[in-house]
């Protein structure tokens, strides 16, 4: 069977990801506008209308908009921006988190999928917050760096322009618009603190967690507990420090939609650092979106990826 499929906003760096993922397959059909109607509402709702799933690679207020005007159409949405993530008619399209979430996503007709840096720190913390490993109180700091094409067309004209060409922190007033889905849906009680950087590389990401308050010997429990969760995952694995040596490269699992998560420290002194190590563009925001979509329509999970 081909299923049909709209992504509104090809253009853009996440919709042309997904679009990469899905033209060579068989299975799927894009349905494509024309430069002239990419804008045109009466053409994209057309499009929505004949499509199976839709997928929003728009700025949130244009997200916003579509949606309504989709409403009573019954067309199922996945959104990639940030408009939906913590919107209770919403499935947030975490699969890995559980089983009930899984068979949401599978069912429903709306599904967000989450933000790049907020993959890394949920897939860390929720398995601990859930487990009493970490209290949903807890006062944590989350500390990352991304390459730079997840700012968009903007950000990634500024490096290769050679107008920027280092490393920059931002978003230091606690406003980063991933902070809501990242306390939503670890299950935190107490707003953590986020210090997002951006590398002078394409794309590749690491966010780090430091636990300074871990006992000795607490880290291993903490490892446990990630790899139970994460048992028989296809796209999330836990290793130990030695999977990379004394440097981690944050692009090593670029053009995958994969996750790597780890944990290091001192287990004589006590203290961690949870690490999750991901593509920014694949299990960070496009491939994340075809493996959504994939469960959507009762395809191997994997497809495209």
């Amino acid at each position: 069977m081909t299923y049909k499929v709209f992504i509104d906003g090809e253009v853009g760096t996440t919709g042309l990801q997904i679009r990469a993922r899905l033209e060579g397959r068989d299975d799927i059909r894009l349905i494509t506008l024309g430069e002239a109607d990419r804008k045109n509402i009466h053409a994209r709702l057309a499009a929505f209308g004949e499509a199976d799933v839709g997928i929003l690679c728009l700025p949130d207020a244009a997200a916003v908009e579509i949606v309504a005007a989709l409403a009573g159409t019954g067309t199922r949405v996945i959104d990639a921006s940030t408009a939906h993530r913590v919107h209770p008619d919403w499935a947030f399209g975490f699969p890995e988190l559980d089983d009930a979430l899984r068979a949401r996503i599978a069912s429903g007709q709306f599904v967000s999928n989450p933000g790049c840096y907020s993959t890394g720190a949920i897939a860390l913390l929720y398995p601990l917050v859930q487990r009493g490993l970490i209290a949903a109180d807890a006062a944590l700091s989350i500390n990352a760096i991304s390459g730079y094409s997840g700012g968009g067309k903007a950000m990634i004209a500024e490096f290769e322009s050679g107008q920027t060409d280092g490393p920059f922190v931002y978003a230091t007033d606690q406003k980063h618009k991933h902070l809501p889905e990242i306390i939503a849906h670890a299950g935190l009680s107490r707003r953590p603190v986020f210090v997002p950087s951006v590398g002078p590389y394409e794309q590749g990401m690491i966010v780090q967690i430091p636990l300074p308050f871990l006992e000795p010997g607490q880290g291993a429990a903490i490892k446990a507990a990630l790899a139970d969760h994460y048992t028989g995952s296809r796209f999330v694995s836990v290793v130990s420090p030695e999977h990379y040596g004394p440097r981690i490269d944050p692009r090593r699992l670029n053009g995958s939609n994969r996750m790597e998560l780890s944990v290091h420290g001192n287990p004589d002194t006590g203290g961690a650092v949870l690490i999750a190590l991901l593509d920014n563009l694949g299990k960070g925001a496009s491939g994340a979106a075809v493996q959504n979509l994939n469960i959507m329509l009762g395809l191997d999970e994997g497809l495209g990826l």
